[in-house]
């Protein structure tokens, strides 16, 4: 009986696990509200990739020959857009607290992340983990990527 329990535990576990990643959709999987709202901020877009998480709809995109990606609520909403950045374009602080705290590691990636109230933080990925910075290069939090 403990074995079963504990069995069952798992693959409840498991599928929360799962249930909580993104998850890929085909455009007819998202709201139209949400569709209409992406094609009016970013009527230039090619080859969109729709993805769902926490219940937010995030668009995968290029336009103007950059990545990008924007998240919408499911109301139409956007909450915040990213944009794929060059290495050295992020902040000298944030470049050197990433020298300072992991030493030898390179950054993978960096992005501007632009949130809904214009506010302005930055991202970079170093170790499988994503860094934020504010728009001065201050140090905010680390997140799993």
């Amino acid at each position: 009986m403990k074995f079963i329990k504990t069995t069952t535990a798992i693959v409840i576990a498991t599928f929360m696990g799962v249930a909580a990643m993104a998850q890929k959709l085909n455009s007819a999987q998202v709201p139209p509200v949400v569709k209409a709202s992406f094609a009016k901020a970013y009527p230039a877009a090619k080859t969109v990739k729709w993805e769902k998480e926490k219940g937010d709809f995030e668009a995968g995109f290029k336009q103007g020959g950059n990545e990008i990606s924007a998240i919408f609520k499911a109301d139409g909403t956007q909450l915040e857009s990213e944009l794929e950045i060059k290495i050295i374009s992020l902040p000298a602080p944030a470049l050197a607290y990433v020298k300072q705290n992991y030493k030898g590691a390179a950054i993978k990636e960096a992005a501007k992340i632009t949130k809904a109230n214009g506010e302005v933080n930055y991202e970079a990925e170093v170790k499988g983990k994503d860094l934020l910075f504010d728009s001065t290069g201050k140090f905010i939090k680390v997140t799993e990527d």
